[in-house]
């Protein structure tokens, strides 16, 4: 399984970098992908031609296999699949929907297509569908989540498919990505560890609160609408649950929402902005390059899967 993965997207590590609207840019993803990983470019926040932009400037700082992911529900999903083409875009990686439009253009133009999935039921539609692999996402994530946890999702999808998974959700060191492995992931992707790296260019003081967090301190807000997401918890998270409480409409908790991301990414309002960061944020101490990030996973990882083989007589 492990080896399956690299040899199929020409990487070093089984290790993907999460796709982080606002912070998964190209200055991170290349870091990423010349470490030996494979740099995800996020592109919820663009339209075509910033997308465009952004992979030709990732080109220039890379010349390892990349992955740029598409949010489905995008309003500008159709131009940026356009671009994606156009670009020769070797790794797609898919969010957001359950249908890829574009799936036999992004074939034909020899694209690899990896979505990310919530559920069995999804992650069989896309192997059907022809995927390449997919990507089982568990709540314990960052950001955008559905409710099933990776411990219990991964083994499941893995029964359900034939294609490599790549397990996401509650994974910051090489023990999670050993247990992953035991439950059947034929790679990795991390966001939350990623947020912390040298290269990634978000606001110090969202790199801070990362570094500071403790095991209890994300919440998932946006419940009642049915698109939960992975915050730490803030002056802003309390106002949304309040709002919640009172049985808030939908467009009112959309203007609290709208543009806190930005908020926290760029402008470093920690308070005030959405401050997207898995579960797994306790357990991450210290700013690193991305290189030494992933080589100190893959240390980790194969030290624990040696001393686990130990134990079987």
């Amino acid at each position: 399984m492990y080896g399956n993965i690299c040899e199929l997207l020409n990487i070093q590590y089984p290790i993907f970098q999460g796709a982080m609207a606002w912070i998964s840019n190209p200055e991170l993803v290349s870091a990423v992908s010349n470490g030996g990983g494979l740099g995800v470019l996020a592109t919820g926040h663009l339209d075509g031609e910033g997308c465009r932009k952004a992979i030709r400037e990732l080109k220039e700082r890379t010349n390892r296999p990349y992955a740029v992911n598409i949010m489905l529900l995008s309003p500008f999903a159709k131009e940026i699949a356009q671009v994606l083409c156009e670009e020769k875009v070797p790794v797609i990686t898919t969010g957001a929907g359950s249908t890829i439009t574009h799936l036999r253009a992004f074939q034909e133009m020899g694209a690899k297509v990896i979505p990310v999935v919530p559920s069995v039921a999804i992650a069989k539609r896309f192997a059907k569908d022809g995927v390449d692999a997919v990507i089982a996402e568990g709540t314990e994530a960052g950001g955008h989540v559905g409710k099933t946890t990776t411990m219990a999702l991964m083994p499941q999808v893995v029964d359900a498919v034939s294609i490599p998974v790549i397990a996401a959700g509650g994974i910051a060191d090489g023990r999670g990505m050993a247990a992953a492995t035991m439950l059947g992931a034929s790679g990795f992707q991390l966001g939350t560890r990623f947020l912390v790296a040298k290269e990634c260019t978000i606001h110090e003081n969202y790199k801070q609160r990362i570094i500071k967090a403790k095991d209890i301190d994300t919440v998932t807000t946006g419940n009642s609408t049915g698109h939960p997401v992975r915050v730490i918890r803030n002056k802003m998270t309390r106002i949304y649950e309040e709002m919640e409480k009172r049985n808030a409409t939908p467009e009112e908790l959309d203007t609290l929402g709208r543009g806190a991301l930005r908020k926290a990414v760029i402008d470093g309002d920690i308070d005030n902005g959405s401050v997207m960061s898995g579960q797994i944020a306790g357990l991450v101490h210290k700013e690193q390059t991305a290189k030494e990030i992933l080589e100190e996973l893959y240390q980790e990882y194969v030290a624990i899967m040696k001393d686990a083989a130990n134990l079987i007589r």
